[in-house]
C-alpha cells in the first residue's frame, strides 16, 4: 500500500514539475525573473523529493521480496517439522530389532532356499543329464532343418538374355 501511496504522489510530483516549468517561461517571458527563479527553486525541490521518494519505493520492494522470501523459509520449516514428526512415527513402529529380525528371516529363507536347489542340483544321475543333452540337441536340429536341394541339374545360361 505505502508502495502504491508512493507512486501516486510521485506522479503528482512530475505533473508539477511539468506544470511549473512551462509556469516558470511564461514568468520569465513576462519579464519577471525573480518569481521564475523561486519557482525554480521550488522545481528543483520537488526533484529532490523524487529522487528520495525512488529510493523509498526501492527500500519497500526489497522489503517486501525479503518478507516474500522468507514467508517460503517459513514454509520450508514447516515442511521439515512435518518430514521429521512422520520420520519420528516410522522408527516408533519399526524398531531396530523388528528390522534385524526380518533381515534374519529373510537370510534364513535364502540359506533355505539355496539348500533346496543344491539338493535338486545333485539329484540328477549322469544318465539324466545325457538324456537332458540329447533332448538339447533333437530340439537344436529341429530348428536347423534345411530345405532340401533339388535333383535336376542347373540351366545353362545363354548369352544375351536376362536372368529371370
Amino acid at each position: 500500500q505505502q508502495r502504491d501511496k508512493l507512486k501516486q504522489y510521485q506522479k503528482r510530483i512530475s505533473l508539477n514539475l511539468e506544470r511549473e516549468r512551462a509556469l516558470a517561461r511564461q514568468l520569465l517571458g513576462e519579464g519577471k525573473k525573480e518569481k521564475a527563479m523561486l519557482l525554480l527553486k521550488k522545481k528543483r525541490y520537488q526533484e529532490q523529493l523524487l529522487d528520495k521518494t525512488e529510493n523509498q519505493i526501492s527500500n519497500l520492494e526489497r522489503m517486501v521480496q525479503d518478507i516474500e522470501f522468507t514467508q517460503i523459509e517459513m514454509k520450508v520449516i514447516e515442511g521439515l517439522k512435518i518430514g521429521n514428526e512422520c520420520l519420528n512415527k516410522m522408527h516408533q513402529v519399526m524398531s531396530i530389532e523388528e528390522v534385524e529380525r526380518i533381515i534374519g528371516e529373510t537370510q534364513d529363507a535364502v540359506e533355505y532356499q539355496r539348500q533346496i536347489d543344491e539338493i535338486l542340483a545333485g539329484s540328477l544321475t549322469e544318465e539324466d543329464e545325457d538324456a537332458i543333452l540329447e533332448e538339447l540337441n533333437a530340439i537344436t536340429q529341429e530348428q536347423m532343418e534345411l530345405p532340401e536341394v533339388p535333383s535336376e541339374p542347373l540351366p545353362e545360361k545363354i548369352p544375351g538374355t536376362l536372368p529371370l
